[in-house]
Parts: structure tokens; C-alpha cells; sequence
């Protein structure tokens, strides 16, 4: 960037204004959203975790089409309720073993699946707020990321001052508990950010969506090794859905007709 001189160009160009209206706003629904996303993922399991995340995605083409007007087709429309159905059927299928183990089967529902169901929909808005900034108002993916972290940081900052969170880093200091190994998702969710970016801005939030289903597929691979725990009948009823709906969205885009050309 600084060799082409757009970096030069970014610096003339940036605004206070324009920079909280791109990155500021999904910036605070994102902290918001990973808030959440912590307390559901201490009360469940790391499969039925991700699985249920995954809603997400038709929250985001949802929020697409209400402020981009990007449209999907019949075929994409059922493809994002085939994924859906996947999902509820594994949590569903996860939530109640678990819960048929658990004394307080409240705490799963109001603690576990409530929680990132509610950041399952501030995702699909935040996204596609970034899909805006990025198309419509052609905000360079790199400068967003650096402003959605600054933001993101501020707000989780002011957070600490009533947490739970915080009152533990005030007792113990920030760094407690940190060993080499927490270093892996720090670097990880910082190439992410990036990542992300670049993928929301050519392919959009639903497209990036279904990039992160693939990740399903690891995370049951990974918490059979780590943890000894192998699929379940309702993973294996719900893999295929999923490849299904993949297949499906990317093979009956949404074609514009010519009346409306």
C-alpha cells in the first residue's frame, strides 16, 4: 500500500465521520456478538457450539437483502434452510444429551442456545454492514480491519468496568493464565480479520458464511482427537444437509431477470 501510494490516498481520504459509520457500528455489534459467544460456549459443546453458530448465515442474507437488496434465488433460499435444518437438528440432537446429564437443564437453553442464537443475528447485521462499507462505499478492506480492531478493542475496554471478566483481570492481572499455546488463536483471529475482509469485500457475507461451514467438518475431526468424543447420529444426519445446502447455493446463484435490467 505505501509503494502504490494508496496508503497516501487512504490518509487524505479518512474521516472521523465516515470511518464510524463503516467500521465503528459492526465493530460494536462484533464485540457485542463475541461477548455472547463466550458465555453460550461455556454451557455447550464445541460441536453443537458451531454447528448452532452457523444460523448466522441466513441472518446475513437476510440483512443483505434489507440493506443491499441483494437478492437469492429459490434454489439459494433452500439451500439456507437446508443448513438451518442441519443445524437445529445437531443442536437439538446435543442439547438434549447434554442436558439429559446436566442438573440444571435451564442453565443450557438460557446460557447456551439463547445466547448465541441473539449473536447469530447480530453477525448477519454486522456483516452485512461490512459488505456495505465494502462494496458501496468502496472502504479498503485493510483499513476497516484496522479500524473494526481499534473500535472493537475500546468497546471490550469499557466492558471490562462491569464484567465478571474484568474484575478477574483487575484481581489477577491481564496476562493470568496465558501460556505460549494462547498465542495460536491471538495470531489465528488476527490473519482472520484479514481474511475475512478480503472475503466479504469480493464474495460477500452469505459466500463467507458457507466457507466457515466447512470448518464443521474440523471442529469434529479435532474434538474426536482432543476430547474422544466422535460424531453422534445427529452429526451424521446433518453432514449431508449441510454439503447439500453448500452445493446448492453455489450451483443456483440468483440470476437477474431482464425485466428488471
Amino acid at each position: 500500500m505505501a509503494r502504490n501510494g494508496s496508503l497516501k490516498k487512504l490518509s487524505k481520504e479518512w474521516t472521523l465521520v465516515g470511518s464510524l459509520t463503516a467500521s465503528g457500528l459492526p465493530a460494536a455489534i462484533y464485540a457485542l456478538q463475541n461477548s455472547l459467544l463466550q458465555i453460550s460456549y461455556r454451557n455447550l459443546d464445541s460441536l453443537t457450539f458451531s454447528m448452532l453458530n452457523q444460523t448466522k448465515i441466513i441472518f446475513t442474507a437476510l440483512f443483505t437483502f434489507i440493506i443491499l437488496r441483494q437478492k437469492q434465488s429459490i434454489q439459494q433460499i433452500g439451500a439456507l434452510f437446508l443448513l438451518i435444518m442441519a443445524a437445529v437438528l445437531l443442536s437439538v440432537g446435543e442439547g438434549s444429551s447434554k442436558g439429559s446429564s446436566s442438573s440444571n437443564p435451564d442453565q443450557i437453553l438460557f446460557y447456551g442456545i439463547v445466547p448465541v442464537l441473539v449473536a447469530s443475528v447480530l453477525s448477519g447485521l454486522a456483516s452485512a454492514l461490512c459488505q456495505w462499507a465494502s462494496q458501496v462505499k468502496k472502504h479498503s478492506s485493510y483499513l476497516m480491519t484496522v479500524e473494526m480492531s481499534i473500535v472493537g478493542s475500546l468497546c471490550l475496554l469499557a466492558s471490562t468496568t462491569k464484567s465478571p471478566d474484568g474484575e478477574a483481570i483487575r484481581k489477577y492481572g491481564f496476562f493470568h493464565g496465558w501460556t505460549p499455546l494462547t498465542m495460536i488463536p491471538v495470531i489465528a483471529n488476527a490473519l482472520g480479520g484479514i481474511l475475512v475482509g478480503l472475503v466479504t469485500s469480493h464474495a460477500g457475507g452469505v459466500r463467507k458464511g458457507f466457507v466457515i461451514v466447512s470448518a464443521l467438518l474440523v471442529t469434529a475431526m479435532l474434538q474426536f482427537i482432543f476430547e474422544g468424543i466422535p460424531p453422534t447420529l445427529y452429526c451424521l444426519l446433518a453432514l449431508p444437509l449441510v454439503i447439500s445446502s453448500i452445493s446448492i447455493y453455489q450451483r443456483y446463484p440468483y440470476r437477474v431477470k431482464k425485466k428488471e435490467l
